[in-house]
C-alpha cells in the first residue's frame, strides 16, 4: 500500500512539475524570439495568465464525440509519456512506471496523441483543420523515422530498451551517450525540430493560412487542454532526451539548465528560419537526419 502511495504522489508531483516548467518554457521562448527581434516581449508568466484564463472560459461550440475526445487524447499521450520517464536519476520518488522495453513503448504512445487528435480536428467539418491535420501527419512520417532510428542504435549499441538502464551505464562509464553515440544524438535532436513545431516545421498551425488549423474550432477549455498537453509533453520529450543522451540529472535544478538548452535548439532554430512548405519538411527528414540515423545504425551494428 505505501509502494502505491508513493508511486501515486509521485505521478502527481510529476504532473504539476511539468505544467509549470513546460508553460514556463513556453514564457521564456517569446521573451527570446522578443530578444532577437529587438523588441520587450511579454512578461515569462503571461502564459500562465493565458492557461487559466482559458481554463473559465466557456463554449458552445460542439461537434460530436470526436471533437470532445481530440484534446482528451492529447492529454492521455503527454500523461502517460511523462509517468514512463524518470524524472532524477537515483531515489525511488521520481522513478515513475518505467518498465524494460519503455523505448519501444514510447515510440507507440508518443504518436497516439496526433493521431487522437486528427480524429477530433477532422469531425469539426472546419478545412483549416483538415489540411492542418493532413499536413501534421505527413510530417509526423518525416520526423519519426530519424527517431525511431536513433532509438533502435541506442538499443543495438547498449543491448537494452530501457531508460533507467541507459541512465546506469552513463552513470557507471562516467560518459554521455550524446558523445559516445554521436550520430543517434544528432540525428534525435534534428528530429526534434519536427517534435515541437516551431518554425520552418510550424506547418500545422500555420496562423497565416490556416487560422491556427487544427485548434481552429477550439476555444475555451478545449484550447486549455491542449495548451496544457503541450506543456507537459514539452517537458517529458525534454525530460527523455536528457535522460538517454546527458546523463539525466540529479535535482531540479540541473534538470531544469539542461532541459532549457535542449529546447532552445528548436526555439532559436525557429527564429532564424522561414516556414518550409510541407514537402521541403518531409525531404529534409528524409535527408540528413535519417542518413545521421542511419550512420548511428552501422556505429552500433559494427563498431
Amino acid at each position: 500500500m505505501g509502494e502505491i502511495l508513493q508511486y501515486t504522489w509521485g505521478a502527481i508531483v510529476s504532473f504539476v512539475l511539468a505544467f509549470f516548467v513546460g508553460i514556463t518554457y513556453m514564457g521564456l521562448s517569446r521573451i527570446v524570439t522578443a530578444r532577437v527581434q529587438n523588441r520587450i516581449g511579454p512578461p515569462w508568466y503571461q502564459n500562465f495568465f493565458d492557461v487559466f484564463k482559458l481554463f473559465s472560459k466557456d463554449t458552445s461550440i460542439h461537434h460530436g464525440i470526436m471533437h470532445h475526445m481530440g484534446p482528451a487524447f492529447m492529454m492521455v499521450t503527454a500523461v502517460m509519456s511523462l509517468l514512463i520517464i524518470p524524472i532524477f536519476n537515483g531515489g525511488s520518488f521520481f522513478t515513475n512506471l518505467n518498465f524494460h522495453g519503455d523505448l519501444i513503448f514510447l515510440i507507440y504512445i508518443m504518436v497516439f496523441g496526433p493521431l487522437g487528435m486528427a480524429l477530433g480536428a477532422g469531425q469539426t467539418g472546419n478545412p483549416n483543420s483538415a489540411i492542418g491535420v493532413t499536413r501534421g501527419l505527413s510530417q509526423i512520417v518525416g520526423f519519426e523515422i530519424p527517431w525511431v532510428m536513433a532509438l533502435v542504435a541506442l538499443m543495438i549499441q547498449y543491448k537494452t530498451t530501457s531508460i533507467v538502464d541507459l541512465m546506469n551505464i552513463q552513470a557507471e562509464t562516467g560518459k554521455w551517450l550524446m558523445f559516445t553515440s554521436p550520430f543517434a544524438f544528432i540525428a534525435a535532436v534534428l528530429a526534434m525540430l519536427g517534435m515541437f513545431r516551431y518554425a520552418p516545421f510550424d506547418i500545422v498551425g500555420a496562423p497565416q493560412e490556416l487560422a491556427s488549423g487544427p485548434m481552429s474550432e477550439n476555444g475555451g477549455k478545449y484550447l486549455f487542454v491542449m495548451m496544457s498537453s503541450g506543456a507537459v509533453f514539452a517537458f517529458a520529450k525534454l525530460t527523455l532526451y536528457v535522460d538517454i543522451f546527458m546523463g539525466g540529472a540529479n535535482n531540479l535544478i540541473i534538470l531544469v539548465v539542461k532541459t532549457f538548452i535542449l529546447y532552445l535548439i528548436p526555439v532559436l532554430y525557429g527564429i532564424v528560419s522561414p516556414r518550409y512548405r510541407t514537402e521541403q519538411s518531409v525531404r529534409f527528414f528524409w535527408g540528413w537526419p535519417t542518413l545521421f540515423g542511419l550512420l548511428a545504425i552501422l556505429q552500433a551494428a559494427f563498431l
